[in-house]
């Protein structure tokens, strides 16, 4: 709390053992009525515009706060605006998949292709206002909210290679 609100916090990444045990924490839901949360939510934003993060999305634990709060660049929309969700649960995920390559600011200079996120979810979350939605995302944004909200449970989407692996490794056994 002590920057200034345009000043971008500084990311944890999981080549840092301390960061990496907070990256791997599952977070708790926050409350609109929280006099810090204005602050928070737009250092985090800085955050993610930085020039040297350049992300499409961000979530709390990645700055060391373990808060359900994300924000993502919705490419579903015009103009591309980068949104606020708080306490963002996925309800339902498509059946299909899609191949999507992926990075992560708390993973510095890797991306690789997963290939197990859904074409399509359902999301209900709160806004800043202590308003209530329900959306259904689709395609590359859908991508992004699983990847934040993975975050939110401490998943990193290299688990989600991991699983890859092993499940090609149980195919070519039978």
């Amino acid at each position: 709390m002590s920057g200034d609100t345009l000043a971008p916090m500084r990311v944890f990444k999981i080549n840092n053992y301390s960061d990496s045990i907070l990256l791997r924490k599952k977070c708790s839901d926050v409350t609109t009525n929280d006099p810090t949360l204005d602050r928070f939510v737009k250092r985090l934003y800085a955050t993610v515009r930085d020039s040297m993060s350049m992300g499409v999305g961000i979530a709390a634990p990645q700055v060391g706060i373990l808060k359900n709060i994300v924000w993502v660049q919705r490419f579903d929309k015009t103009d591309f605006p980068f949104e606020v969700y708080l306490n963002p649960i996925i309800s339902s995920y498509s059946k299909l998949k899609q191949d999507c390559r992926e990075g992560c600011l708390s993973i510095p200079d890797r991306s690789d292709t997963t290939r197990t996120r859904s074409y399509a979810i359902m999301i209900d979350y709160d806004k800043m206002d202590g308003s209530h939605h329900t959306e259904m995302i689709e395609d590359f944004t859908a991508v992004i909210f699983q990847h934040e909200i993975d975050h939110l449970n401490g998943i990193l989407y290299l688990d989600h290679l991991e699983k890859e692996v092993k499940a090609a490794g149980r195919k070519n056994k039978k």
